[in-house]
């Protein structure tokens, strides 16, 4: 295969992926999902899914302004979470809040960056998180790709633990205080709803 080759085809699934993300939804001004995130530590088996052993380590529910979305496909955790979805609740899903921030999504990172926010950093910490899921099953796995940032969604599952045969280890945060590295949330998702949708 030539080089031009190989770039038209790299290229053309860029534009396929980009095609297929759905476009934003805009709600307008108010906070549409006010509560915290629920959660309550359990002691389950672990068990198998698509070679990684899953150790559940809580219970796990949210409802939330989806800030935004991130597909992956190449990276090391891709077979097991296929994307991320970077959350807000609180004032963290009021697009009054939101529009005075600018945020970006990659490599597994959800960042972002303001000259003049409306409510405190700690507030911004601790009401959005990034969030990597990992669908429990297919048709989960195709509801997820029905979500579009600015939509309201509600994701019941639990924060796991997953290793692979090689020793490889990625743990979920327990905790919305927490910032930085290892402060995302693994999520098994075992049901997702979206709530509002424009």
């Amino acid at each position: 295969m030539s080089i031009k080759t190989g770039l038209a085809i790299v290229i053309a699934v860029a534009v396929v992926v980009w095609l297929k993300q759905p476009s934003k939804v805009e709600l307008g001004e108010g906070v549409f999902a006010p509560d915290e995130p629920q959660q309550e530590t359990i002691d389950e088996p672990p068990f198998l899914y698509k070679g990684f052993e899953i150790k559940p380590l809580a219970d796990f529910s949210i409802t939330a302004k989806v800030i935004l979305r991130e597909d992956y496909r190449y990276d090391r955790e891709a077979e097991l979470s296929p994307m991320d979805l970077a959350l807000g609740w609180g004032n963290m899903s009021d697009e009054g809040v939101l529009k005075h921030i600018d945020f970006s999504q990659s490599g597994r990172w959800y960042r972002y960056q303001y000259q003049s926010a409306p409510i405190s950093q700690s507030e911004i910490a601790t009401h959005s998180a990034n969030m990597h899921m990992i669908p429990a099953e297919p048709w989960i796995e195709s509801d997820l790709e029905q979500v579009k940032a600015g939509q309201i969604i509600e994701i019941k599952g639990k924060l796991v633990e997953a290793t692979n045969e090689q020793g490889w280890t990625w743990t979920s945060s327990l905790t919305r205080q927490d910032t930085g590295g290892g402060a995302c949330e693994l999520v098994f998702v075992e049901s997702i709803k979206i709530i509002r949708d424009g």
